[in-house]
């Protein structure tokens, strides 16, 4: 019911007239700048409608109002009432901004920052007793523990995870189904241990929702799979080859070739474990971007996602303490793993769209330890370091 009056009050919300639109295109000519920033479209009530970023803000804002009225930029002006931005030193850092507005207001006339997500499945692992494995478009802080991913392909990683739980013993019914251990009798009258769990009954689930085992067994095997997952055991796989051995030696070769099968799903969802393990280690930098007006800043990129972000050190006492930021982001340790923070999935998938767009970027980064051993002296520009080559033609700059 909540919904549906949000609902219609949006649509019983009037949209703006001509003399507001006007207003808004004369207030974009003469007050904003054609240089990198962030925007926010609001409502008659303050509601942040939409958020965009652009290099050129002043150009960007203005073409909503030369927009078609079936077009989404006219939607998008006839929904508000005002228009605010603010400057941001580079595109890079309004690629940043724009996200974090997205994930802070919840535009719902933003889709852009949720498409790339969309193309990508995400094995996510529940909360609360009896966690389960499920396939995912997207992802979000929601009753996720932690997310794997992300991967391509929903369909072969579904039927992976569905390997992963047979072979593991993981449960696949709804959510919401009221869990039993053994180790909990005092529970045993309040539900029929009848017809119980098909699964249970094939030796495909432990049946914690019909005693079929103790809260700490079904936890060793969340454990088993967190550890497949994170590459750090490959049990399952060991598991279905010992299987798929003894069908052939019985001869029973359908029955083995139903596991090699089972046995290369799992395999090709470790072999995008690895690769996507190698890319988020790739993506392990201090980035050094140019900004507006000699407003260059320092990026301390971990694993596919920003740890600090400084401007260029213009005293001794700043790059010593930019030295010492450095270091810690990236002495401290952090285990090899194929999961992500459900909070830093989107800035992972935006940095690497960034680096993949743009691979000339790539050469303003540098290792940390080779920017510890020389950093950037207190007249640096990142415009003109010969090292950089033709980085300085790329759309950051």
């Amino acid at each position: 019911m909540r919904r549906l009056s949000k609902v219609a009050t949006l649509l019983l919300t009037p949209k703006s007239s001509d003399a507001q639109i006007d207003t808004m295109r004369a207030h974009v000519r003469a007050s904003a700048k054609d240089r990198p920033g962030v925007y926010r479209w609001l409502s008659p009530d303050g509601e942040v409608v939409y958020v965009g970023k652009s290099k050129r803000l002043r150009t960007r804002l203005l073409s909503y109002f030369r927009c078609a009225n079936d077009e989404k930029g006219s939607r998008i002006v006839r929904e508000a009432a005002s228009v605010e931005w603010e400057y941001t030193p580079s595109e890079f850092a309004a690629l940043l901004e724009e996200l974090r507005l997205i994930k802070r207001f919840r535009p719902r006339l933003n889709v852009a920052m949720k498409r790339d997500a969309r193309h990508f499945a995400f094995i996510k692992l529940t909360r609360g007793p009896a966690p389960k494995l499920l396939v995912v478009r997207g992802a979000g802080a929601d009753d996720a523990q932690v997310y794997y991913g992300p991967f391509q392909g929903a369909q072969r990683v579904s039927e992976a995870v569905r390997e992963l739980n047979d072979a593991l013993g993981l449960r696949d019914c709804r959510l919401d189904q009221p869990m039993h251990f053994s180790d909990q009798p005092e529970l045993f009258q309040l539900f029929p241990r009848t017809p119980g769990c098909i699964r249970h009954e094939i030796r495909k689930c432990l049946g914690p929702c019909v005693g079929g085992c103790t809260a700490r067994e079904y936890d060793e095997r969340v454990g088993l799979v967190r550890a497949f997952l994170d590459g750090a055991d490959d049990g399952p796989l060991e598991m279905l080859r010992a299987d798929m051995q003894a069908a052939s030696d019985q001869l029973d070769f359908e029955r083995a070739a139903v596991l090699r099968d089972k046995l290369q799903r799992l395999e090709g969802l470790r072999e995008q474990f690895i690769r996507f393990r190698f890319a988020v280690e790739t993506l392990s930098f201090v980035y050094t971007v140019p900004g507006h007006e000699g407003d260059d800043r320092v990026y301390l990129i971990r694993r596919g996602r920003v740890r600090g972000e400084y401007p260029m050190p213009r005293s001794e006492h700043d790059r010593m303490r930019l030295l010492e930021m450095v270091n810690d982001a990236f002495t401290s340790t952090e285990r090899v793993s194929a999961q992500v923070p459900s909070h830093e999935v989107d800035e992972l998938l935006l940095l690497s769209s960034w680096f993949r767009r743009f691979p000339a970027e790539l050469a303003r980064s540098r290792q940390a330890a080779d920017f510890i051993a020389a950093p950037p002296t207190l007249d640096y520009d990142p415009e003109n370091d010969p090292l950089f080559g033709d980085a300085a033609a790329s759309p950051a700059a």
